[in-house]
């Protein structure tokens, strides 16, 4: 489905308005989703469960923590999806919590079955679903109107203790979680407070900002007009979707101009370094959603392709042989910007590169970058006799 129209034609004074009107939720559908979920959370507090698979202990529930959407207030209208970080009692460590994530997963999740406030929201178990750290997935259904709520629970070890500190934390925290070297990610639940707060207590501004985002990001991308720039031929225009790969984007010039050697696509980052558009990739993995100009360049057998970086800012690409002098590339420059052979300096890695020596003798490979500044050329005086 197509991002709607409402939102890129809405202009600035009036997202405001377009938040409330399209993505805030009603107080009444809000508070029907958080009664049927208050459920699961007081299932969560009043059970014990038995120790299995190396925890010779009874497990209970320290904490429930709403977290995400519904827990730092910007959830979307109509996107009943609660994520709720359960903390443990057989948790006294992060290695702990490594080592039975998945015990504790299906402990919790043959208890459902025996709870039967659930069973009459209609309980539906997903099962453990696969993520950084993995979660424990199942519907419910609110009371009134039926809605299904997917509900996620992800165990944790309690690593802040029983109160959240308002201020910086004790150092022994970052140590232990160091020194713990879980995969990244796994322990952040651990931390979903301070996560969950650092958005709560914002303004609402910043809230309403929070699900514009969520909104276009939940959206299908619009269709883009890309410009592929070639020295010495026409701007090339295509109309493409973000999520098309550069291979896709190869193919369309291809049949629309031709192409006998072997096509390089390159794009201006605002850093003002040169990016490699490559195969499989798209142009929204380089993070681009809108118009865009980029850079078509063709080696043909044993040349190779090199960034030059202008004195001005921005930069060039061009073909090269390795085996040809750093002369020919300059005249390739002054060919395309005017600045003249003699007042050029081209640069490797900190090398000044010399006109007579071969690209090869200074180890310059494929998609290497070169800098080139100006000269200050001395002007002879003109003396008269």
């Amino acid at each position: 489905m197509a991002l709607s129209p409402e939102l890129y034609g809405t202009p600035a004074s009036r997202l405001d308005s377009f938040v409330a009107q399209w993505l805030q939720p009603n107080r009444e559908w809000k508070e029907e989703v958080l009664d049927a979920v208050r459920t699961v959370e007081q299932f969560l507090r009043a059970e014990t469960f038995e120790g299995e698979g190396g925890l010779d202990q009874e497990v209970q529930v320290l904490k429930v923590v709403k977290v995400g959407s519904f827990g730092n207030g910007t959830v979307l209208r109509s996107s009943a999806e609660v994520e709720l970080v359960v903390f443990l009692s057989c948790f006294r460590s992060f290695q702990q919590e490594a080592r039975h994530h998945h015990t504790v997963l299906r402990m919790i999740r043959k208890k459902l079955w025996t709870c039967q406030d659930l069973l009459d929201l209609g309980l539906e178990v997903l099962g453990v679903s696969q993520g950084v750290p993995d979660d424990l997935a199942f519907i419910i259904h609110t009371r009134w109107t039926s809605e299904p709520v997917t509900v996620t629970i992800v165990p944790a070890y309690r690593a802040l203790g029983p109160s959240v500190p308002s201020s910086q934390l004790h150092p022994e925290v970052y140590v232990r979680l160091i020194k713990a070297s879980g995969y990244p990610g796994h322990f952040s639940p651990s931390f979903c407070e301070l996560q969950r707060n650092f958005v709560k207590h914002r303004p609402t501004k910043l809230k309403s900002f929070l699900r514009l985002v969520k909104h276009w990001y939940l959206q299908s991308a619009r269709n883009i007009e890309v410009t592929v720039e070639q020295w010495g031929y026409p701007d090339l225009i295509l109309i493409m979707n973000p999520h098309e790969t550069i291979s896709d984007i190869k193919k369309k010039i291809r049949r629309r101009q031709g192409s006998s050697g072997l096509q390089r696509l390159s794009f201006q980052q605002p850093s003002g370094e040169r990016q490699l558009l490559t195969g499989d990739n798209s142009l929204a993995d380089f993070g681009i959603f809108s118009d865009t100009r980029i850079s078509l360049l063709e080696t043909i057998g044993s040349e190779i392709q090199v960034f030059v970086k202008n004195p001005g800012g921005g930069s060039h690409a061009y073909a090269i042989d390795p085996k040809s002098f750093i002369l020919n590339l300059k005249q390739q420059i002054e060919d395309r910007q005017g600045i003249l052979q003699n007042q050029q300096q081209l640069e490797f890695e900190g090398q000044i590169l010399q006109d007579w020596l071969a690209f090869g003798s200074y180890g310059i490979e494929d998609n290497d970058t070169l800098t080139l500044s100006k000269k200050n050329v001395r002007k002879v005086p003109f003396v008269r006799i």
